[in-house]
């Protein structure tokens, strides 16, 4: 199938050229807002260009040829956006680096493979590269965002490049001209690293039309007014922040600011809330990791304030449910008076909650993971739409989104225009609407290729088509349906598939006892579970019984509290009918430990690394197809409740 109209802006195939448009067309609008002091100040789109222009040329005095590659590691801010489109503008290939990567193997292999000849940094982390320095002999400069540059030749402040940048300028105007004007569309910008799970990294090579093919098939499908601004609480090498914050904004000259960073990753997360009221955006990019912290703090703020508030409030979600529906029915069943019950709660509470969001904000897209539709319906309900999409880096990201216009919860929404996207079985036949299969997608935002592996690249693009390895289909209203990667799904003895993340999911979100769930099935009579429970309301649970972890009694009582969570979905129970019974774990062993990016078990996007946690637990999981193990008041689990501590 192939959707949408042709972008009015289809004449832009490279970055720099899009830049130079919106900066000419948008000069006097704020471009990016940042936190100085104990204030946003903004920056107009023609001070960023001026900035642009001078940092490229900075590059170019330094030897930066076209085609060579550059590593960027900083958080997000302005100098972030300056330095990226500084590099595009010598006609360099940005290699974006996440902060989070906090073992050096990891950074050094991603910095030698992508064989990048400078590596640029904000000062917190400036230390990592500095430190494998000695064994990254293709880096010939490190260039620091935050000065504190050596006297070495070989490192360089920001305000010193752009200083030389100015003076390039004057000598050789017509050089730094012809370098971006004679960029193509084909031409490599970013080389994206996957995170990698059980091998080494994947390089991804999305081009320039990648980039602004991506950004004008969001911007039809999702208009943004030039007056809107959006805070961009994704760190910025993720592609969806990339290409739906940066790009689309800077396409529709919009505004976007930067989270104030703080002396620690947490204490950063502490300042989003605050910059949100500082802020006052009219839209947010959001992954379900957030959406759950969000939620968690509107609730607990609801709780201070009494029996009575939640009362009204829960009335209030009751009456939000049955309004809005999935989105698609919106209004069509509810009475006239339920829609005025529901404006009344409106006004009374739900108004207040938007506030603390800065007042303006008139929706989210989520992206990442799926998300839970019970989370979207509760942000619809109280007036912030969480809006899911989905893409994958290799499609520079966004292949579909559900959009204020037109959405579907529980869907990943419509297909972006000038996209063809089909639904295949394992032999590669294209499946009609409503059939299960392979997500295999064509058009101008479909990568290059994977850098460096030829390998890699013929396994996903075959005949110009990106095989995404996730499993979907399409309904009858052409919305997109993702329900999980073909590499996660469980299998039955039987041969029969099922993606489980939508019951893991479930359950995590519906229980206050347990935290994460990874199923696991290869080809076994039954399906069984690795679960992290919650400690604390474990302990208040045994806590409330009399009982205590370390006896065989309060044993004995958590591991059935935790086994009642998953059987109600079993017949009978309160969530009956939801997933198929064969697929709800027959048993579960309790994990001491939770999946975390610091264990390598969540990625950077926060997806649980199925292959790194089941190899890890391979004896675990070994031992839950025995007489033994399959029996959850096994040795093995009494034990980790034994050991259960309060935080």
């Amino acid at each position: 199938m192939k959707t949408g109209k042709a972008s009015s802006q289809a004449g832009l195939k490279t970055i720099p050229a899009l830049f130079e448009a919106s900066s000419s067309r948008f000069s006097s609008n704020i471009m990016m807002w940042e936190k100085r002091g104990k204030a946003y100040v903004g920056t107009s789109y023609h001070d960023i260009r001026e900035s642009v222009h001078r940092c490229a040329a900075g590059l170019m005095s330094l030897g930066i040829n076209k085609g060579d590659r550059v590593a960027l590691i900083s958080e997000g801010r302005n100098d972030w956006v300056i330095a990226e489109l500084g590099i595009l503008f010598a006609g360099a290939i940005n290699v974006p680096l996440s902060v989070k990567l906090g073992e050096l193997s990891e950074l050094k292999f991603r910095i030698a493979h992508s064989g990048a000849a400078m590596v640029i940094a904000s000062g917190s982390q400036a230390e990592k590269i500095r430190s494998i320095r000695n064994d990254l002999p293709e880096v010939r400069q490190l260039l620091l965002l935050d000065g504190g540059a050596n006297n070495s030749q070989d490192e360089l402040g920001f305000e010193e490049l752009l200083g030389r940048g100015e003076a390039y300028l004057k000598a050789y105007r017509q050089e730094f001209e012809r370098r971006w004007t004679t960029l193509q569309g084909s031409d490599p910008a970013n080389i994206c690293y996957t995170s990698g799970t059980t091998a080494d990294p994947k390089g991804i090579v999305l081009t320039h039309r990648n980039y602004t093919a991506n950004a004008e098939q969001a911007s039809s499908l999702l208009p943004i007014p030039e007056e809107y601004c959006s805070l961009l609480i994704l760190p910025w090498d993720h592609s969806f922040a990339h290409t739906a914050g940066i790009y689309t904004l800077m396409m529709n000259g919009a505004s976007m600011a930067s989270v104030q960073t703080g002396k620690s990753a947490m204490e950063t997360l502490r300042n989003i809330p605050v910059n949100i009221r500082e802020v006052r955006p009219q839209f947010m990019l959001s992954v379900p990791a957030l959406a759950k912290n969000f939620r968690k703090s509107i609730e607990a703020g609801i709780k201070e304030k009494g029996e009575r508030a939640e009362r009204l409030f829960h009335r209030a979600l009751e009456a939000g449910y049955k309004y809005n529906g999935i989105g698609i029915d919106k209004g069509k069943h509810s009475s006239l008076r339920s829609m005025a019950a529901y404006r009344l709660y409106d006004l009374l509470l739900l108004r207040k909650i938007r506030r603390n969001f800065g007042g303006r904000l008139e929706f989210f897209i989520g992206g990442g993971a799926l998300l839970d539709i019970e989370l979207q319906r509760f942000f619809y309900a109280i007036g912030l739409p969480m809006f899911q999409g989905y893409g994958l880096t290799e499609a520079a990201p966004i292949i579909s989104a559900n959009v204020p216009a037109r959405h579907k919860l529980g869907s990943s929404g419509a297909i972006v225009p000038n996209l063809e996207l089909k639904i295949c079985d394992e032999a590669g036949n294209e499946l009609r609407n409503g059939r299960q299969g392979e997500i295999v997608v064509k058009g101008e935002n479909v990568m290059a290729g994977y850098w460096r592996n030829e390998k890699a690249t013929g396994e996903a693009l075959r005949d110009g088509w990106l095989h995404t390895g996730d499993i979907g289909y399409v309904d009858e209203d052409r919305f997109l349906y993702v329900l999980g990667r073909e590499k996660s799904l469980l299998i039955g003895h039987d041969g029969e598939k099922f993606s489980p993340e939508g019951i893991e999911e479930a359950i995590a979100d519906n229980s206050r006892y347990i935290d994460q769930l990874m199923l696991y099935n290869n080809q076994s009579l039954y399906t069984v579970a690795l679960l992290v429970p919650n400690r604390t309301s474990i302990l208040d649970y045994l806590s409330a019984m009399h009982l205590q972890p370390h006896t065989e009694e309060g044993q004995v009582g958590a591991l059935r509290i935790l086994e009642s969570e998953i059987s109600a979905y079993r017949d009978g129970g309160q969530f009956s009918g939801m997933f198929p019974e064969r697929w709800i774990p027959s048993s579960f062993a309790v994990l001491g430990e939770g999946f975390t990016e610091e264990n390598k078990f969540l990625n950077s996007t926060l997806k649980m690394v199925r292959g790194r946690i089941t190899e890890f637990y391979r004896d675990r999981i070994d031992f839950m197809f025995t007489s033994e193990g399959r029996d959850i008041l096994n040795h093995q689990n009494k034990m980790i409740i034994k050991r259960m501590k309060g935080d």
